[in-house]
């Protein structure tokens, strides 16, 4: 069995690691690993590309996230839905340690919302409501982020999903807060970047 699986759980990952940003960057002449915070995520799309390279970003990254958590374990043949857990983990892991990309990608929240709407739809679809609504009042992409991951694991457990699922949730939640951490500060200090405005600030490793 585990010969068997261990070909979807490579490509799951490398499903994950496929470089959205980076390709939509490039395309509209930027590298984005140079601009803004220097992450090759959908926030920093959306702070140096405006919605015109953000949306289209997101959209592919959710998909990465919703394709091998929905969809592989009904095409590997092991009858084993729990792998979708596994499958949509490894997507999250590619995004953000993208083999092509000398493992350095985004922070895991787009792709982490494809995942939590293939495994619980109804969480993840409050989710991707919450993290819009900020971000059109806002215009703080990583405040939007972090408010959406939160909100999903209570979501899920108040609709019924199995607590597997809810565990999940939570630890997708708690990694998305780990990945953000170094935006907590400039949050609290008023200096976050908003969307729009990120080709004014150079680029910062690690950030996002």
């Amino acid at each position: 069995m585990s010969s068997v699986i261990l070909p979807w759980l490579i490509l799951a990952y490398l499903v994950g690691s496929f470089p959205t940003a980076w390709l939509v960057g490039r395309a509209m002449g930027l590298d984005l690993r140079q601009e803004g915070s220097g992450n090759l995520g959908g926030t920093n799309a959306f702070r140096v590309l405006g919605a015109k390279g953000g949306i289209p970003v997101v959209a592919v990254d959710v998909t990465k996230g919703y394709v091998p958590a929905a969809l592989f374990p009904l095409w590997d043949g092991s009858a084993l839905p729990e792998l979708a857990l596994v499958y949509g983990l490894l997507a999250i892991l590619g995004h953000v340690w993208p083999v092509w990309l000398r493992f350095q990608g985004g922070k895991g929240v787009a792709t982490g919302a494809g995942v939590l709407l293939a495994l619980a739809p109804l969480a993840g679809l409050v989710g991707l409501l919450i993290w819009i609504g900020i971000v059109l009042l806002t215009r703080t992409v990583s405040i939007a982020s972090l408010a959406a991951a939160t909100s999903v694991p209570f979501v899920a457990g108040f609709t019924g999903a199995p607590l597997a699922t809810v565990v999940f949730c939570a630890g997708v939640a708690a990694f998305v807060w780990w990945t953000h951490r170094s935006n907590l500060g400039r949050i609290a200090r008023g200096e976050e970047l908003r969307f729009g405005n990120g080709r004014q600030t150079p680029a910062r490793k690690g950030d996002g």
